[in-house]
């Protein structure tokens, strides 16, 4: 009998215990003003301490044949662990946000296809880590060829 209930408290632990993650949405998630005019906004998940996340990421193009990067401009937003992306990249070519984070020794990661109406949400990759380059060259080849309406 202990040895089942050490069982369902191991498993009980796992299942609370999530790892760091992004979740995106659109701007009018954050309920911040500041947001308005973002292309999207992203919160840290299982982040113990969402202040002290260390959050980057680039805006990778195609623009007429050529491959380009753009440092992102994020801001923090008023809640803690909530972040806006503003466009800071050029409306020509095709456009994959990169972000990449890390909150108490864990990393996350996420790759966001950019469509001409805004961020795809159905195609957006995300990962335990920073993506790869590759991942993120997948991704921008299939929003060039128009895979990711």
């Amino acid at each position: 009998m202990l040895r089942f209930g050490l069982i369902v408290c191991a498993v009980a632990v796992l299942a609370g215990a999530q790892g760091f993650t992004f979740d995106i949405a659109s701007p009018v998630a954050a309920q911040d003003f500041r947001a308005k005019v973002a292309t999207f906004v992203f919160r840290t998940d299982g982040c113990p301490d969402p202040a002290k996340a260390q959050i980057g990421g680039t805006a990778e193009g195609l623009v007429k044949g050529e491959r380009r990067s753009i440092a992102l401009k994020i801001a923090s937003m008023s809640k803690p662990g909530v972040y806006a992306v503003y466009q800071n990249w050029p409306a020509e070519g095709a456009w994959v946000v990169n972000i990449k984070g890390t909150c108490a020794g864990a990393s996350a990661g996420a790759v966001v296809p950019i469509g001409p109406n805004g961020f795809i949400r159905e195609s957006a990759k995300f990962y335990p880590r920073a993506a790869t380059d590759a991942e993120i060259e997948t991704s921008l080849k299939a929003l060039s060829k128009g895979g990711n309406k």
